[in-house]
């Protein structure tokens, strides 16, 4: 057994991104040449608590965006606290910080956003006016596209928080990312899955992230983790990320998948208040290519190209 840690690893210390560094964590062990059992001790996680984690009451795009999920975690990989660093991907901004990467992206769990309420199955079945409780401003789109009667209420926290309130009656119904609930086995709460290709999820929801410095992506033990598969499809979905703003300012969505041996994707973005929206779908045949990665991203560009010559500046909040 190794007498100090050999991989450092830093995540926020919420109970649902503690489950998906620790699954996380495992692999790295293993990776390594060690048993899951003695990942405490060579791939140990360091617990960073973020601003995103610590402000609840207001959207992320008036504190700053996303970043704020990751912004100290970075920091401390900087600084050379940890060795790598674990987020969830759809909380990653388009750009890493100078001299950091996604090294590795393992594969995903379910993409698909689960619609959860106690008065009705689906969204298109709630009452009249009902409350809808959710902090992103995709998910507020899409639902006021769909049911332009909807009052769209603030509601942020983890996932045991949403639910109470949830069941406490301060909305109505809400959304959550279905990849969530399964990895901490709540996926028995959604009443309805949406279907991610008319309902497109967050670029790269349900795929986690490995960031760590440039110079140590060649690592063998990232090499262990990575997928494929995974990497090709949000390579496009990040790739419209960027070309569309790639903050939380921008209702985004982008679902990309596998077809017959050719990459699809689909792209959206929307007026925040719904009522009007922007798609575009394409696919790109990548196995004799000599960059599939390069090819994944340019298709997800070339779509959200499209998109922001046709939307302008109708579809960015405030």
């Amino acid at each position: 057994m190794a007498t100090q840690p050999l991989v450092r690893i830093g995540a926020r210390g919420s109970k649902l991104s503690l489950a998906q560094a620790g699954q996380i964590q495992r692999r790295i062990a293993v990776a390594l040449g060690y048993a899951p059992e003695e990942a405490d001790v060579v791939a140990p996680l360091v617990v960073i608590t973020t601003t995103g984690d610590r402000v609840q009451d207001r959207r992320l795009l008036e504190i700053g965006g996303k970043a704020l999920f990751t912004k100290e975690i970075e920091e401390a990989l900087l600084d050379g606290r940890i060795d790598c660093a674990i987020h969830s991907m759809k909380d990653v901004p388009a750009e890493c910080p100078d001299g950091l990467t996604i090294a590795a992206i393992p594969e995903r769990e379910d993409p698909r956003d689960a619609f959860l309420s106690n008065k009705a199955d689906r969204l298109e079945d709630l009452p009249q006016g009902a409350r809808l409780g959710t902090a992103s401003l995709r998910r507020q789109a899409q639902s006021l596209h769909r049911r332009p009667d909807l009052d769209v209420q603030l509601l942020r926290g983890n996932i045991d928080t949403r639910l109470r309130k949830l069941n406490e009656g301060e909305v109505d119904a809400t959304l959550l990312a279905l990849a969530g609930m399964k990895r901490l086995g709540l996926e028995a709460h959604a009443k309805s899955i949406l279907d991610p290709y008319e309902c497109p999820p967050a670029p790269g929801q349900g795929a986690l992230a490995v960031e760590t410095w440039v110079k140590d992506q060649d690592a063998p033990w990232l090499e262990a983790i990575r997928d494929p598969a995974t990497t090709l499809a949000v390579a496009a979905e990040r790739g419209a990320l960027r070309t569309l703003e790639g903050s939380c300012r921008t209702p985004i969505g982008a679902h990309a998948w596998m077809a017959g041996g050719q990459l699809q994707l689909v792209v959206e973005a929307l007026t925040p208040d719904g009522k009007t929206r922007f798609r575009r779908e394409g696919s790109a045949e990548l196995s004799a290519l000599a960059s599939p990665f390069e090819a994944a991203q340019d298709l997800g560009t070339s779509l959200a190209t499209a998109i922001r010559e046709e939307a302008g500046e109708a579809i960015v909040f405030g």
